[in-house]
């Protein structure tokens, strides 16, 4: 059964990991990545990336991309949202610090964002604004 607008945002609001896709280019397949991300309902959906990566640099050129997030239990649902960029700016530790408290527990952050300083080098924060919704329950 489809979801409606309203529960396609909820569920896509709750911390899952994403798939990202944009377009490859050079005649390859779209790339396709698993990511975390950040979304409140009626609001911009963000990533935080690395600013120098494939997956920035596609973005860039496409100017829009797709993030898809699922689930099997307690049912199989899916959201699937699409749109175009609506900023690249470089990242902050604000960012940081709620991406990773977004997915893990205090502890597991702590020591994610120690990792993210020293070995993940100068990130961006690229926002989507949700143009196009593709959600559906199958239980």
């Amino acid at each position: 059964m489809a979801l409606t607008r309203v529960e396609s945002e909820q569920f896509l609001a709750e911390p899952h990991v994403a798939a990202l896709s944009v377009e490859g280019g050079d005649g390859r397949a779209p790339l396709t990545v698993p990511i975390w991300y950040q979304y409140s309902p009626g609001a911009l959906l963000w990533v935080l990336t690395g600013a120098r990566s494939r997956k920035t640099r596609l973005i860039e050129s496409a100017g829009r991309f797709t993030m898809m997030v699922d689930r099997v239990r307690p049912s199989v649902r899916y959201v699937s949202v699409e749109g175009p960029v609506s900023g690249i700016e470089p990242g902050t530790e604000e960012h940081l610090h709620e991406i990773a408290h977004r997915y893990l527990p205090e502890r597991a952050a702590a020591r994610y964002i120690d990792f993210a300083r020293a070995e993940l080098g100068e990130q961006v924060v690229i926002s989507l604004r949700p143009e196009r919704w593709l959600g559906a329950d199958l239980g």
